[in-house]
């Protein structure tokens, strides 16, 4: 059987609005702008910045640098930072007590920011684990993590954080029903207007690494009942992200979010698709390191490959991106 030519289908040549520049961006189906980005970023008790080995071109900032880092996205159209703490591991203990801390170096972090740049939002992680020495999001009990008595203690941190002017508390934790306690204790001490990102759908993944060297967290053990796997999502399971969502909606979540990023683009549809709630993703420490490294050994195009992965989230349907990206991004989208 002889075929036509293909100039006897002419609808079929796709290839037509990809021929220039302007064509593919008037049919462009997503766009990322500066507007989608969360800055993450993480805050020391010294001064100036320090280089983070396992993160090119990330630096732990002092307090004075955060506050200079939040004009400047301000000037970027980077509409909100989130804020990471590296704590001095001296000073750790097993119950994580510097996390409800006042004079804590992430209050300190907040008010510098909100003052240099009131108009940009701070998000504040509600986690303890850059605050004990065994770097587990939750309390030990009898050799297990201890749902209830963790989310007393993160009740306390999150107050501390509203207090100091934070506007999204993001608990990272994953306890059961943690959203729904916190959400009482804001409205109970007047701080109805806190925002709460939910950490919905964290995964028990392989791509936290450089972050744990970031803020210095505690190394941990694979196996016994402290895992962290004991509490985070089997990454092998997708319909449970649906029912860890659902709670946190249900319980007062504003906005939820899908913990890694990239490896986890199916997640996010189905959480987008299902429930039509800002969903962000948190393109994470070791998506990070992964770009920066290949970059550096002249495997792939750094810049398109930055632009390309946030493109993605956006693609799957993602309200916005927390990511170490955020300023780099910005100047580039801008260009």
């Amino acid at each position: 059987m002889t075929l036509p030519p293909l100039a006897a289908y002419p609808a079929l040549r796709l290839r037509r609005p990809r021929q220039a520049d302007w064509s593919r961006r008037l049919v462009r189906e997503s766009v990322m702008t500066p507007a989608d980005l969360i800055w993450s970023m993480v805050v020391h008790e010294g001064e100036g910045r320090i280089p983070v080995a396992s993160m090119p071109g990330i630096e732990r900032l002092s307090v004075a640098e955060c506050a200079k880092a939040a004009v400047e996205a301000r000037d970027l159209g980077i509409p909100a930072i989130a804020v990471f703490p590296y704590i001095d591991g001296s000073t750790k203990d097993a119950a994580g007590s510097r996390a409800a801390d006042p004079d804590g170096v992430v209050s300190r972090a907040v008010r510098a920011m909100k003052a240099a740049a009131p108009e940009v939002g701070i998000m504040c992680d509600v986690a303890l684990d850059p605050f004990t020495d065994h770097g587990h999001d939750g309390l030990i009990v009898d050799g297990r993590i201890d749902n209830d008595s963790t989310i007393e203690k993160l009740v306390e941190q999150a107050l501390v954080q509203a207090r100091a002017g934070c506007d999204i508390l993001a608990p990272s934790d994953m306890m059961d029903g943690r959203v729904g306690i916190l959400r009482k204790a804001l409205e109970a001490e007047g701080f109805q207007d806190v925002m709460i990102m939910s950490y919905a759908a964290k995964y028990a993944s392989a791509f936290y690494g450089p972050y744990r060297d970031a803020i210095g967290s505690g190394k941990l053990g694979t196996l016994g009942p402290s895992d962290k796997k004991t509490y985070q999502q089997d990454p092998a399971n997708s319909d449970e992200a649906l029912r860890e969502v659902a709670l946190d909606i249900a319980e007062g979540a504003d906005m939820v979010m899908v913990k890694p990023g990239m490896p986890y683009l199916d997640i996010i549809q189905r959480v987008v698709e299902t429930f039509s709630m800002p969903t962000f993703a948190f393109q994470v420490s070791g998506e990070y390191a992964m770009i920066m490294a290949a970059a550096q050994n002249g495997w792939i195009d750094e810049e398109r490959a930055i632009l390309e992965s946030l493109g993605a989230f956006k693609r799957a349907g993602c309200a916005g991106v927390i990511s170490y990206f955020a300023p780099r991004a910005a100047k580039l989208l801008g260009a």
